[in-house]
């Protein structure tokens, strides 16, 4: 803090903030009452710390170098997410990344699903919807992440493809009514890939858009948090979340123009993968057994769903 800040800054309190599954994330307090964010990178505090491990590069979605990138990006495109004051990567002292962040004074937007003024629900849910469309309509025609300039031969879908079959046999280990129905939900799946007609425009989108990874401060203003999967892709991945994770408030954020099949094939994906995500959580210790537990539960049944229809 000293060598960042200068010497005034001098820690007073640091606390852990909230558990995610894939950073450590601790809030400092210093004594002249300034306040910022600590990231710690360390992947043997990862509940996915496997799949990270062995990640596609295309598909990555951790580390310091795609917050720092993505962070930077954002910025310049006019989408609020909080600045990065330091990243340290020397790991001359510590195996892991770790940087110091703003502190955004604010509430996450799921807080204000509830809220008893209807017109600050408004305001939140407009302004976050209007971000997001400024997002998604930043466009290339090659996905992947902001500095990637390969062109790829394949669609962006076949790596949620290839994810949900494996997400599916892990699953399919695990919970018996999944196991019994594996080849009915591995058919529907390749039913649904099979009707999506080829393209070469993608928006960037932020890659798990959940009501818990937006902040709002004191001004109603939205900021973008865990901002390490954004990438340019198919912007039916992001609605199929978003419809998904904020209900009745997804008609603040919806979108028109999309392609109804790559929204039906997304869905799926994520049912799938939730599912396997809910499973693995539990397997791996993650201090709410019970979140862990109902994702899979309620997950598994939506995607059984599909196969129902």
């Amino acid at each position: 803090m000293g060598r960042v800040f200068g010497t005034s800054y001098l820690v007073a309190c640091v606390s852990r903030m909230h558990g995610g599954a894939q950073k450590v994330v601790y809030k400092i307090e210093c004594s002249n009452g300034f306040s910022c964010v600590l990231y710690v990178w360390d992947l043997s505090m990862n509940f996915f710390e496997e799949e990270k491990a062995n990640e596609d590069i295309n598909e990555q979605s951790y580390g310091s170098d795609l917050f720092e990138l993505n962070n930077k990006y954002l910025i310049q495109h006019g989408i609020q997410t909080p600045a990065l004051y330091d990243l340290n990567k020397e790991r001359d002292r510590y195996p892991f990344d770790y940087a110091l962040v703003e502190y955004i004074d604010g509430r996450k937007a799921e807080t204000f699903f509830d809220h008893s003024d209807l017109r600050v629900q408004d305001k939140v849910f407009q302004r976050l919807g209007d971000m997001l469309t400024t997002m998604h309509t930043n466009e290339r025609n090659i996905f992947g992440k902001a500095n990637a300039n390969e062109i790829s031969t394949d669609q962006c879908h076949s790596l949620q493809m290839e994810n949900a079959k494996v997400q599916l046999a892990y699953a399919s280990q695990h919970m018996e009514k999944i196991g019994s129905n594996q080849s009915k939900l591995l058919d529907k799946l390749y039913e649904l890939e099979s009707r999506i007609k080829p393209r070469k425009q993608y928006g960037f989108i932020h890659g798990e858009m959940g009501p818990d990874h937006v902040l709002v401060n004191d001004k109603l203003e939205p900021f973008l948090i865990d901002i390490e999967g954004a990438m340019f892709f198919d912007i039916e991945h992001e609605h199929s979340f978003l419809e998904m994770r904020f209900g009745d408030f997804y008609r603040y954020l919806k979108n028109d123009k999309l392609d109804p099949d790559r929204l039906l094939f997304y869905q799926f994906h994520h049912h799938i993968s939730l599912t396997s995500g809910g499973l693995k959580l539990q397997h791996r210790g993650f201090p709410d057994q019970e979140f862990a537990k109902g994702l899979a539960e309620y997950q598994s049944e939506r995607a059984l769903r599909f196969i129902e229809k």
